[in-house]
Protein backbone atom coordinates (compact mmCIF):
# COMPACT_ATOMS: atom_id res chain seq x y z
CA UNK A 1 0.00 0.00 0.00
CA UNK A 2 0.67 3.51 -0.94
CA UNK A 3 2.18 5.47 2.56
CA UNK A 4 0.31 8.76 2.51
CA UNK A 5 2.51 11.53 3.97
CA UNK A 6 -0.63 12.80 6.66
CA UNK A 7 -1.16 9.73 8.66
CA UNK A 8 -4.85 11.13 8.97
CA UNK A 9 -5.28 9.63 5.76
CA UNK A 10 -4.22 6.13 7.08
CA UNK A 11 -8.20 4.93 6.29
CA UNK A 12 -8.73 6.48 3.47
CA UNK A 13 -6.34 5.61 1.10
CA UNK A 14 -7.46 2.01 1.36
CA UNK A 15 -10.66 3.21 1.37
CA UNK A 16 -10.26 5.23 -2.29
CA UNK A 17 -8.81 2.20 -4.04
CA UNK A 18 -10.96 -0.02 -3.06
CA UNK A 19 -13.67 2.45 -4.05
CA UNK A 20 -12.27 2.91 -7.19
CA UNK A 21 -12.00 -1.22 -7.85
CA UNK A 22 -15.91 -1.13 -6.68
CA UNK A 23 -16.77 1.32 -9.28
CA UNK A 24 -15.49 -0.49 -12.15
CA UNK A 25 -16.79 -3.65 -10.82
CA UNK A 26 -20.34 -2.65 -9.83
CA UNK A 27 -20.41 -1.56 -13.86
CA UNK A 28 -19.11 -4.56 -15.44
CA UNK A 29 -21.34 -5.60 -17.90
CA UNK A 30 -24.25 -3.27 -17.52
CA UNK A 31 -25.34 -2.01 -20.80
CA UNK A 32 -25.70 1.98 -22.02
CA UNK A 33 -29.64 0.90 -22.13
CA UNK A 34 -30.01 -0.30 -18.69
CA UNK A 35 -27.76 2.36 -17.58
CA UNK A 36 -30.65 5.02 -17.82
CA UNK A 37 -33.51 3.10 -16.31
CA UNK A 38 -35.97 3.90 -13.80
CA UNK A 39 -37.14 1.35 -11.63
CA UNK A 40 -40.87 2.68 -11.57
CA UNK A 41 -40.35 6.17 -12.25
CA UNK A 42 -39.35 5.97 -8.71
CA UNK A 43 -35.43 5.77 -8.69
CA UNK A 44 -32.61 7.88 -9.65
CA UNK A 45 -30.83 5.94 -13.22
CA UNK A 46 -27.07 4.21 -12.67
CA UNK A 47 -26.10 7.31 -15.36
CA UNK A 48 -27.57 10.00 -12.77
CA UNK A 49 -25.14 7.84 -9.52
CA UNK A 50 -21.78 7.30 -11.56
CA UNK A 51 -21.97 10.98 -12.12
CA UNK A 52 -22.91 11.94 -8.71
CA UNK A 53 -19.85 9.57 -8.06
CA UNK A 54 -17.61 11.62 -9.76
CA UNK A 55 -18.89 14.85 -8.93
CA UNK A 56 -17.52 13.66 -5.65
CA UNK A 57 -14.31 12.49 -6.93
CA UNK A 58 -13.82 16.25 -8.41
CA UNK A 59 -14.76 18.10 -5.69
CA UNK A 60 -12.47 16.16 -3.46
CA UNK A 61 -9.44 16.70 -6.19
CA UNK A 62 -10.52 20.48 -6.16
CA UNK A 63 -10.62 21.04 -2.27
CA UNK A 64 -7.34 19.28 -2.55
CA UNK A 65 -6.21 22.17 -4.91
CA UNK A 66 -6.33 20.21 -8.06
CA UNK A 67 -7.95 22.77 -11.20
CA UNK A 68 -9.73 19.70 -13.15
CA UNK A 69 -13.15 20.83 -13.94
CA UNK A 70 -15.97 18.09 -14.75
CA UNK A 71 -16.78 18.34 -17.94
CA UNK A 72 -20.20 17.00 -17.21
CA UNK A 73 -20.67 18.96 -14.14
CA UNK A 74 -24.12 20.70 -15.39
CA UNK A 75 -25.83 17.37 -14.49
CA UNK A 76 -24.30 16.34 -11.37
CA UNK A 77 -23.37 19.09 -9.37
CA UNK A 78 -24.06 18.86 -5.70
CA UNK A 79 -26.48 15.98 -6.34
CA UNK A 80 -28.59 17.86 -9.01
CA UNK A 81 -32.01 16.03 -8.70
CA UNK A 82 -32.33 13.94 -12.57
CA UNK A 83 -33.55 15.47 -14.77
CA UNK A 84 -35.56 13.51 -17.75
CA UNK A 85 -35.25 15.84 -20.16
CA UNK A 86 -31.40 16.39 -20.29
CA UNK A 87 -29.62 14.25 -22.83
CA UNK A 88 -27.18 12.94 -20.27
CA UNK A 89 -23.53 11.61 -20.89
CA UNK A 90 -22.91 7.76 -21.75
CA UNK A 91 -21.85 4.99 -19.39
CA UNK A 92 -18.51 5.10 -21.29
CA UNK A 93 -17.90 9.24 -21.06
CA UNK A 94 -18.60 8.83 -17.44
CA UNK A 95 -15.88 5.50 -17.12
CA UNK A 96 -13.14 7.51 -19.33
CA UNK A 97 -13.50 10.80 -16.90
CA UNK A 98 -13.35 8.31 -14.09
CA UNK A 99 -10.24 7.06 -15.41
CA UNK A 100 -8.94 10.80 -15.83
CA UNK A 101 -9.55 12.22 -12.04
CA UNK A 102 -9.35 9.25 -9.89
CA UNK A 103 -5.21 9.08 -10.44
CA UNK A 104 -4.94 13.11 -9.95
CA UNK A 105 -6.83 12.69 -6.83
CA UNK A 106 -5.14 9.51 -5.43
CA UNK A 107 -1.94 11.28 -5.93
CA UNK A 108 -3.18 14.38 -4.47
CA UNK A 109 -4.51 12.55 -1.04
CA UNK A 110 -1.03 10.84 -0.96
CA UNK A 111 0.69 14.12 -0.85
CA UNK A 112 -1.55 16.14 0.92
CA UNK A 113 0.05 17.82 4.38
CA UNK A 114 -2.10 17.85 7.93
CA UNK A 115 -1.89 21.47 8.09
CA UNK A 116 -3.85 21.13 4.56
CA UNK A 117 -6.23 18.78 5.55
CA UNK A 118 -7.03 21.02 8.74
CA UNK A 119 -7.83 24.08 6.67
CA UNK A 120 -11.51 25.28 7.31
CA UNK A 121 -14.01 24.46 4.48
CA UNK A 122 -17.61 25.35 5.22
CA UNK A 123 -20.53 23.39 4.71
CA UNK A 124 -22.96 24.82 6.13
CA UNK A 125 -23.59 21.86 8.33
CA UNK A 126 -23.57 23.94 11.11
CA UNK A 127 -23.35 20.47 13.31
CA UNK A 128 -20.97 20.97 16.62
CA UNK A 129 -19.47 17.30 16.63
CA UNK A 130 -18.48 18.21 12.62
CA UNK A 131 -15.78 20.36 11.97
CA UNK A 132 -16.14 21.87 8.58
CA UNK A 133 -12.63 20.83 7.52
CA UNK A 134 -10.93 19.63 4.36
CA UNK A 135 -10.29 16.35 6.13
CA UNK A 136 -13.84 15.99 7.23
CA UNK A 137 -15.40 16.81 3.11
CA UNK A 138 -13.11 14.19 2.31
CA UNK A 139 -14.22 11.88 4.52
CA UNK A 140 -17.43 12.68 3.86
CA UNK A 141 -16.74 12.06 0.12
CA UNK A 142 -15.41 8.57 0.86
CA UNK A 143 -19.00 7.98 2.72
CA UNK A 144 -20.84 9.38 -0.20
CA UNK A 145 -19.13 7.09 -3.07
CA UNK A 146 -19.83 3.90 -0.69
CA UNK A 147 -23.32 4.96 -0.91
CA UNK A 148 -23.53 5.03 -4.21
CA UNK A 149 -21.67 2.27 -4.93
CA UNK A 150 -24.62 0.56 -2.91
CA UNK A 151 -27.24 2.04 -4.70
CA UNK A 152 -25.45 0.61 -8.28
CA UNK A 153 -25.02 -2.54 -6.82
CA UNK A 154 -28.66 -2.71 -5.79
CA UNK A 155 -29.86 -1.18 -9.37
CA UNK A 156 -27.59 -4.23 -10.83
CA UNK A 157 -29.78 -7.36 -9.05
CA UNK A 158 -33.14 -5.36 -10.14
CA UNK A 159 -32.44 -5.10 -13.58
CA UNK A 160 -31.44 -8.89 -13.79
CA UNK A 161 -27.55 -8.59 -13.89
CA UNK A 162 -26.05 -11.35 -11.79
CA UNK A 163 -24.36 -9.72 -8.46
CA UNK A 164 -20.99 -7.61 -8.62
CA UNK A 165 -17.72 -9.82 -8.31
CA UNK A 166 -15.05 -8.88 -6.78
CA UNK A 167 -11.70 -9.59 -8.92
CA UNK A 168 -9.80 -6.50 -7.73
CA UNK A 169 -6.90 -5.95 -9.71
CA UNK A 170 -4.02 -4.94 -8.55
CA UNK A 171 -2.13 -3.76 -10.73
CA UNK A 172 -4.57 -0.34 -10.92
CA UNK A 173 -2.83 1.87 -8.41
CA UNK A 174 -5.70 4.63 -7.67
Amino acid sequence: MDTPKSQKLDIIIPAFRGHSQNFLMVLDGISEEDALQRIEGRTNHIIWMVGNFLDMRYAMGNVLGLEEKFEFIEYFSEGKALDESFKYPTLKQLKDSFHHISPLVYNRLLEVSDEELGRDFPMGMNIDFFPENVLNFVGMCIGREDYLSGQIGLMRRILNYEGMKYDFDENMKY
